[in-house]
């Protein structure tokens, strides 16, 4: 039976085998006279310390799994379709969803997209905490539009996961899952309030020795957490033997200190691989009026952003791309996972990260205080 390691380095190996050509001719297309001055996502480090056996460079960018959902409103089935064939055809060989979006909705259509694809010519995520529950009243809920046909329950429980990944491998059409990342068991889930430690005790006592039995018995290749908050991925850590963290909004060009100084020393002392989740703010750094999927932009980002939007046009380059390659950076980082809505957004994201960025710019920021002096940025 293949241990942890050996299930996900066969599956990525093989993608990134069948993902190198459409990146390679990126790469021939992308040569100059100023390739020794500027940076580059396809000349980040492709063998970060701790993700070379989960992903290799080719999967270190992916796509996330919101917008399948109708995250905010509803997104055709057309549409969602030539998204995913954009992203496909453009090199992108991570894809990560979750029961929780558009409450089953983004699974099943990543499910019939995959179909006819070799399961080793990719990598895909998907996670736990929340089962689903038949409603044919359900619609709108949270921010997920249109008719949904289910409801939701918490559940951390091993038996809980354990029947929250069956589920998932029927919507899916697939027999293993590469990553199972427990979702959302987080202070700032509203739905939880302070008994989010509750169901963090009950994730430590039942989901997590449950999801590294899946792990060992083969049904899944890896485990970890995907919450908006560093306390409990941390206490993942503490408790368990995760083998990669999703963290979403705490890493971004605009707010990233704390997990730059808090989570990932943690991360690298135990072997424990990034995905940065939410890598634009939910639109914010890509133009939009969103930040982390609220309308409520925190004081002080509005200015912040048009100073940093400022910065890359005098250097020759944008918001969207300095911010996706921000994210990639660190050598803890397995991976960067943008959403896209549509196939036009999907081809502009794996455009930046494929554009030159001057080395300068980078230092500009720092001059001006606007990342961090020890935040890693591409080299």
């Amino acid at each position: 039976m293949p241990n942890r390691r050996e299930f996900l380095s066969g599956a990525v190996m093989a993608a990134a085998a069948t993902a190198a050509s459409p990146l390679l001719a990126s790469d021939n297309r992308t040569g100059g006279s100023n390739a020794a001055k500027a940076t580059r996502a396809s000349l980040l480090p492709e063998d970060p310390p701790l993700a070379l056996d989960l992903f290799p460079p080719e999967a270190r960018f992916g796509v996330g799994g919101t917008q399948l959902g109708n995250m905010f409103r509803v997104t055709p089935d057309d549409e969602a379709r030539l998204m995913l064939e954009a992203c496909w055809d453009n090199g992108v060989r991570y894809f990560d969803t979750s029961p929780w979006y558009g409450l089953g909705l983004s699974e099943r259509r990543l499910g019939h997209f995959l179909d006819d694809k070799a399961p080793e010519d990719y990598v895909l995520s998907t996670k736990v905490g929340r089962l689903l529950v038949p409603d044919a009243s359900a619609s709108d809920i949270s921010i997920w539009a249109g008719r949904l046909n289910f409801n939701y329950r918490y559940d951390y429980s091993a038996a809980g996961v354990r029947r929250s990944v069956e589920d998932s491998l029927q919507r899916l059409g697939l027999s293993k899952i590469d990553i199972v990342y427990i979702h959302d068991l987080a202070p700032s889930n509203e739905d939880m309030g302070e008994e989010w430690r509750q169901y963090l005790q009950t994730a430590i006592d039942g989901a997590m020795p449950e999801l590294t039995r899946m792990r060992e018995e083969g049904i899944i290749g890896a485990w970890g957490m995907g919450v908006n908050d560093i306390e409990p991925s941390l206490a993942a850590i503490d408790n368990a033997d995760p083998d990669v963290i999703l963290q979403a909004t705490k890493y971004t060009l605009i707010n990233h200190e704390d997990a730059l100084n808090r989570l990932f020393p943690k991360c690298r002392d135990n072997d424990v691989s990034l995905v940065i989740g939410a890598p634009l703010g939910s639109g914010f750094l890509a133009g939009t009026n969103y930040w982390m999927y609220s309308k409520d932009i925190p004081e002080g980002y509005w200015k912040q952003r048009d100073r940093l939007s400022a910065i890359a046009h005098e250097h020759g380059t944008d918001l969207r791309t300095s911010a996706l390659q921000f994210t990639a950076a660190p050598d803890v980082v397995a991976a960067t996972i943008p959403g896209a809505r549509n196939a036009v957004q999907a081809r502009e994201n794996r455009a930046s990260m494929d554009a030159d960025i001057p080395a300068e710019f980078w230092q500009a920021l720092k001059e001006e205080g606007l990342i961090a002096e020890n935040a890693p940025t591409p080299s």
